[in-house]
Protein backbone atom coordinates (compact mmCIF):
# COMPACT_ATOMS: atom_id res chain seq x y z
CA UNK A 1 0.00 0.00 0.00
CA UNK A 2 1.50 3.31 -1.08
CA UNK A 3 2.08 5.88 1.66
CA UNK A 4 0.11 9.17 1.72
CA UNK A 5 1.66 12.06 -0.16
CA UNK A 6 2.70 14.06 2.90
CA UNK A 7 4.45 10.97 4.30
CA UNK A 8 6.34 10.36 1.06
CA UNK A 9 7.50 13.99 1.02
CA UNK A 10 9.06 13.49 4.46
CA UNK A 11 10.32 9.92 3.99
CA UNK A 12 11.71 10.36 0.49
CA UNK A 13 12.23 14.06 -0.32
CA UNK A 14 14.76 13.11 -3.03
CA UNK A 15 12.50 10.38 -4.45
CA UNK A 16 14.36 7.62 -2.58
CA UNK A 17 14.26 6.71 1.11
CA UNK A 18 17.82 7.18 2.35
CA UNK A 19 18.11 4.75 5.25
CA UNK A 20 21.04 5.17 7.64
CA UNK A 21 22.38 1.98 9.22
CA UNK A 22 25.23 1.36 11.63
CA UNK A 23 27.27 -1.46 10.09
CA UNK A 24 29.36 -1.73 13.27
CA UNK A 25 26.26 -3.18 14.92
CA UNK A 26 26.57 -6.70 13.51
CA UNK A 27 23.42 -7.85 15.28
CA UNK A 28 21.36 -5.61 13.01
CA UNK A 29 23.36 -5.01 9.82
CA UNK A 30 26.52 -6.57 8.46
CA UNK A 31 28.22 -7.42 5.19
CA UNK A 32 27.66 -11.02 4.12
CA UNK A 33 31.17 -12.40 3.50
CA UNK A 34 29.90 -14.71 0.77
CA UNK A 35 27.86 -12.22 -1.27
CA UNK A 36 29.24 -8.85 -0.18
CA UNK A 37 25.65 -7.68 0.40
CA UNK A 38 24.32 -6.05 3.55
CA UNK A 39 22.09 -8.37 5.56
CA UNK A 40 20.33 -8.28 8.91
CA UNK A 41 17.11 -7.17 10.60
CA UNK A 42 17.64 -3.48 9.80
CA UNK A 43 18.11 -4.25 6.12
CA UNK A 44 15.07 -6.52 6.04
CA UNK A 45 12.95 -3.81 7.65
CA UNK A 46 14.25 -1.15 5.25
CA UNK A 47 13.27 -3.38 2.32
CA UNK A 48 9.83 -3.92 3.85
CA UNK A 49 9.41 -0.16 4.25
CA UNK A 50 10.28 0.36 0.60
CA UNK A 51 7.74 -2.25 -0.46
CA UNK A 52 4.97 -0.83 1.71
CA UNK A 53 5.50 2.82 0.75
CA UNK A 54 6.14 2.18 -2.93
CA UNK A 55 9.43 4.11 -2.66
CA UNK A 56 12.89 2.84 -3.52
CA UNK A 57 15.35 2.63 -0.63
CA UNK A 58 19.07 3.43 -0.55
CA UNK A 59 21.13 2.15 2.38
CA UNK A 60 23.58 4.74 3.74
CA UNK A 61 26.34 3.06 5.73
CA UNK A 62 27.95 4.49 8.87
CA UNK A 63 30.54 3.08 11.27
CA UNK A 64 28.81 4.24 14.46
CA UNK A 65 25.58 5.66 15.81
CA UNK A 66 27.43 8.90 16.60
CA UNK A 67 28.26 9.29 12.92
CA UNK A 68 24.61 8.80 12.01
CA UNK A 69 23.57 11.50 14.46
CA UNK A 70 26.17 13.93 13.14
CA UNK A 71 25.07 13.23 9.56
CA UNK A 72 21.51 14.35 10.36
CA UNK A 73 22.72 17.95 10.40
CA UNK A 74 24.12 17.44 6.89
CA UNK A 75 20.83 16.02 5.56
CA UNK A 76 22.46 12.74 4.51
CA UNK A 77 19.56 10.45 5.46
CA UNK A 78 15.77 10.38 5.79
CA UNK A 79 15.31 7.52 8.28
CA UNK A 80 17.86 6.07 10.67
CA UNK A 81 18.03 2.64 12.25
CA UNK A 82 19.38 3.62 15.66
CA UNK A 83 18.79 2.94 19.33
CA UNK A 84 16.14 4.84 21.21
CA UNK A 85 17.59 7.27 23.73
CA UNK A 86 15.54 9.78 25.78
CA UNK A 87 18.47 12.20 25.60
CA UNK A 88 18.00 12.37 21.81
CA UNK A 89 14.26 13.09 21.97
CA UNK A 90 14.80 16.81 21.41
CA UNK A 91 16.13 16.06 17.91
CA UNK A 92 14.48 12.82 16.80
CA UNK A 93 11.20 10.92 16.97
CA UNK A 94 11.61 7.17 17.50
CA UNK A 95 9.36 4.36 16.35
CA UNK A 96 8.46 1.50 18.69
CA UNK A 97 11.33 -0.99 18.99
CA UNK A 98 11.73 -3.53 16.22
CA UNK A 99 14.54 -5.38 18.03
CA UNK A 100 16.57 -5.39 21.24
CA UNK A 101 20.33 -5.88 21.38
CA UNK A 102 22.41 -6.84 24.39
CA UNK A 103 25.47 -4.98 25.63
CA UNK A 104 28.12 -6.60 27.82
CA UNK A 105 31.90 -6.71 28.37
CA UNK A 106 34.92 -8.31 26.70
CA UNK A 107 37.67 -9.19 29.19
CA UNK A 108 40.98 -11.09 29.20
CA UNK A 109 40.53 -14.78 29.96
CA UNK A 110 42.45 -14.34 33.24
CA UNK A 111 40.34 -11.37 34.39
CA UNK A 112 38.85 -11.55 37.87
CA UNK A 113 35.56 -10.26 36.43
CA UNK A 114 32.87 -12.86 35.70
CA UNK A 115 29.70 -10.78 35.74
CA UNK A 116 28.64 -7.19 35.07
CA UNK A 117 28.65 -6.35 38.78
CA UNK A 118 32.37 -7.18 38.91
CA UNK A 119 33.25 -4.44 36.41
CA UNK A 120 32.38 -1.36 38.44
CA UNK A 121 35.34 -1.35 40.82
CA UNK A 122 37.89 1.34 41.54
CA UNK A 123 40.88 1.18 39.21
CA UNK A 124 39.09 -0.77 36.45
CA UNK A 125 39.39 0.94 33.04
CA UNK A 126 36.43 0.42 30.70
CA UNK A 127 36.81 1.28 27.00
CA UNK A 128 33.57 2.12 25.19
CA UNK A 129 32.43 3.90 22.04
CA UNK A 130 31.82 7.63 22.34
CA UNK A 131 28.15 8.47 21.74
CA UNK A 132 26.86 4.87 21.51
CA UNK A 133 23.50 4.14 23.15
CA UNK A 134 25.07 1.51 25.38
CA UNK A 135 27.71 4.04 26.44
CA UNK A 136 24.92 6.32 27.66
CA UNK A 137 23.65 3.43 29.75
CA UNK A 138 27.16 2.76 31.01
CA UNK A 139 27.65 6.38 32.05
CA UNK A 140 24.49 6.19 34.15
CA UNK A 141 25.52 2.94 35.83
CA UNK A 142 29.25 3.19 36.48
CA UNK A 143 30.14 4.74 39.86
CA UNK A 144 33.67 3.53 40.60
CA UNK A 145 35.45 2.34 37.43
CA UNK A 146 37.01 4.69 34.88
CA UNK A 147 35.36 5.08 31.46
CA UNK A 148 37.72 5.61 28.52
CA UNK A 149 36.20 6.69 25.20
CA UNK A 150 37.03 5.21 21.81
CA UNK A 151 36.03 6.39 18.34
CA UNK A 152 34.38 3.11 17.35
CA UNK A 153 33.57 -0.37 18.74
CA UNK A 154 36.60 -1.85 16.98
CA UNK A 155 38.81 0.87 18.47
CA UNK A 156 37.59 -0.03 21.97
CA UNK A 157 38.52 -3.66 21.35
CA UNK A 158 41.93 -2.63 20.05
CA UNK A 159 42.51 -0.61 23.22
CA UNK A 160 41.90 -3.79 25.21
CA UNK A 161 44.22 -5.83 23.01
CA UNK A 162 46.93 -3.19 23.43
CA UNK A 163 46.57 -3.20 27.21
CA UNK A 164 45.28 0.38 27.41
CA UNK A 165 42.19 -0.71 29.35
CA UNK A 166 40.97 -3.67 31.40
CA UNK A 167 37.70 -4.37 29.58
CA UNK A 168 35.81 -3.25 26.47
CA UNK A 169 32.08 -2.59 26.60
CA UNK A 170 29.99 -3.24 23.51
CA UNK A 171 27.27 -5.20 21.78
CA UNK A 172 27.41 -8.84 22.76
CA UNK A 173 27.26 -10.13 19.18
CA UNK A 174 30.34 -8.13 18.14
CA UNK A 175 32.27 -8.95 21.31
CA UNK A 176 31.58 -12.66 20.90
CA UNK A 177 33.08 -12.48 17.41
CA UNK A 178 36.19 -10.79 18.85
CA UNK A 179 36.50 -13.51 21.53
CA UNK A 180 36.05 -16.24 18.94
CA UNK A 181 38.89 -14.78 16.86
CA UNK A 182 41.26 -14.19 19.79
CA UNK A 183 41.53 -16.86 22.50
CA UNK A 184 43.06 -14.35 24.92
CA UNK A 185 39.62 -12.87 25.58
CA UNK A 186 36.13 -13.90 26.66
CA UNK A 187 32.76 -12.23 27.02
CA UNK A 188 30.65 -12.06 30.17
CA UNK A 189 27.47 -14.09 30.20
CA UNK A 190 25.22 -11.38 31.56
CA UNK A 191 24.48 -7.89 30.22
CA UNK A 192 24.48 -4.31 31.47
CA UNK A 193 21.88 -3.16 28.92
CA UNK A 194 19.12 -4.36 26.61
CA UNK A 195 18.96 -1.63 23.98
CA UNK A 196 15.73 -0.96 22.01
CA UNK A 197 16.40 -0.47 18.30
CA UNK A 198 14.07 1.84 16.39
CA UNK A 199 13.55 3.74 13.16
CA UNK A 200 14.11 7.45 13.78
CA UNK A 201 13.30 10.61 11.84
CA UNK A 202 14.17 14.20 12.59
CA UNK A 203 11.79 15.96 14.96
CA UNK A 204 10.10 18.03 12.25
CA UNK A 205 8.86 15.02 10.26
CA UNK A 206 5.79 14.23 12.32
CA UNK A 207 3.79 12.66 9.46
CA UNK A 208 6.64 10.25 8.72
CA UNK A 209 7.01 9.45 12.42
CA UNK A 210 3.32 8.58 12.75
CA UNK A 211 3.50 6.38 9.66
CA UNK A 212 6.62 4.58 10.93
CA UNK A 213 4.99 3.95 14.29
CA UNK A 214 2.14 2.09 12.60
CA UNK A 215 4.49 0.40 10.15
CA UNK A 216 6.70 -1.09 12.88
CA UNK A 217 3.74 -2.12 15.02
CA UNK A 218 2.04 -4.12 12.28
CA UNK A 219 5.26 -5.41 10.68
CA UNK A 220 6.53 -6.86 13.96
CA UNK A 221 3.25 -8.66 14.81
Amino acid sequence: MAAPGEVVIELAPTGVIRAAVNIANAALAKVDERTGMLVGPSIDLADALAEETGCAVSIVRYQSAAMILAAADRNEWDVAFIAEDPLRADRFIFSPPYAFVTATYLVPVNSDGFCVADMDVSGRRIATTQGAAYTKQLERQIKNAMIIYADSPSAAIEMLRAGHCDTAAGLKTSLELAARDDARFRTLDDAFSEIPQTIAVVKENEAAASYLRSFVEHTML
